[in-house]
């Protein structure tokens, strides 16, 4: 190709990319559902619908093995997975995992990453069903397709005018657990002694290296009998994810900042580091808390499940996607969060 007429990946970004890839691939099978664009594909096999996803981890892209041990991030690879089953409505049933690994690397250290796989596979209930293994010369790759099932799955695409939107648990501590590991890092090279540093922000360092996917939260919904119109997880930022649920439901939407969801060491780290708290806890990302929205009329049984906070509600598309201030002013979302490809 000519340099003047290629693309820079960059100025795509992640989500542009893919349908830039995938947009010219039509399903062509009854038992396609659902394709690329959601946080997980749905097929149906004999009435059942089966979710499937998968989530590619490469070193100095994703993790950073100088802090990150390599249980936590077997670990959290699983878990990353079974959150977006989660955000689809449904359970995680099966993983395959597949990984590239270097020279660098023994067997106990590969055994060691899939004591982090196994455990998470014993509490959320998942089998581990195959995979593959390849030399790589760029370190450790971990790949892992995970299979799940939904009765009533839910799409990013269904959230309507007057809509409650819901999130799970707190937004801006992985953020801060990881703007804490990357500084201790820096003072590690440097030479300084780092062995206390983390004293007292244990909770930040845990929901970075060590997240937990919402299965409570699918199985509380599913207890009220509320099916959410609209679910995404909650891993590249609030406002991001946001921003995919109003794009893919052509809605626009109202949030309120003294509504989102903040722990108290989110707040304390966020002054120590002079950072915006709001800002972390709006682009931030790997929070893997679910974000959803119901009808109006679920209010108050939305808002009797433990750890739901209500945030705002859809609007019509015309009126944009913004976040009301504490002092009442408009600020329009943007979607500032992860992205790798930058």
């Amino acid at each position: 190709m000519e340099q003047g007429n290629v693309t820079k990946i960059s100025s795509l970004g992640e989500f542009g990319l893919i349908k830039r890839l995938t947009e010219s691939f039509p399903l062509k099978n009854d038992s396609s559902i659902k394709g690329v664009g959601d946080d997980a594909a749905v097929l149906k096999y004999d009435s059942e619908n089966i979710l499937v996803t998968t989530d590619l981890l490469l070193e100095g892209i994703h993790f950073d093995l100088t802090y990150v041990p390599l249980k936590h991030l077997g670990y959290k690879s699983a878990i990353v997975n079974f959150s977006d089953i989660y955000a689809m409505n449904g359970m995680p049933r099966q993983i395959v995992v597949s990984i590239g690994v270097s020279a660098r690397f023994s067997v106990e250290h590969l055994e060691e990453l899939y004591s982090g796989i196994r455990l998470a596979c014993d509490i959320y209930g998942v089998d581990l069903v195959g995979g593959d293994t390849s030399a790589s010369m760029t370190g450790l790759a971990i790949s892992i397709t995970c299979l799940g099932s939904a009765v009533n799955p839910v799409y990013r695409n269904g959230a309507k005018e007057n809509d409650l939107i819901c999130v799970s648990g707190d937004l801006g501590a992985a953020y801060m657990g990881l703007q804490l590991l990357e500084r201790e890092k820096k003072l590690f090279e440097e030479g300084h002694d780092t062995r206390n540093e983390f004293s007292g922000k244990e909770y930040l360092i845990e929901r970075q290296l060590k997240p937990e996917a919402r299965k409570d939260v699918v199985e509380a919904l599913a207890q009220k009998g509320i099916v959410p119109t609209s679910m995404i997880d909650i891993s590249d930022g609030l406002s991001s994810e946001l921003l995919h649920i109003c794009t893919q439901s052509n809605k626009g939407c109202r949030i309120y900042e003294d509504k989102i969801p903040i722990d108290y060491q989110t707040a304390m780290q966020a002054e120590q580091f002079n950072m915006s708290l709001i800002t972390a806890a709006l682009n931030g990302g790997e929070d893997y808390e679910l974000l959803f929205t119901v009808p109006l009329g679920k209010h108050d049984l939305v808002e009797a499940i433990p750890g739901i906070k209500i945030i705002g509600h859809i609007t019509d598309e015309s009126l944009g996607q913004a976040m009301i201030t504490r002092d009442g002013n408009e600020i329009q979302l943007q979607a500032q969060g992860w992205n790798s490809l930058k």
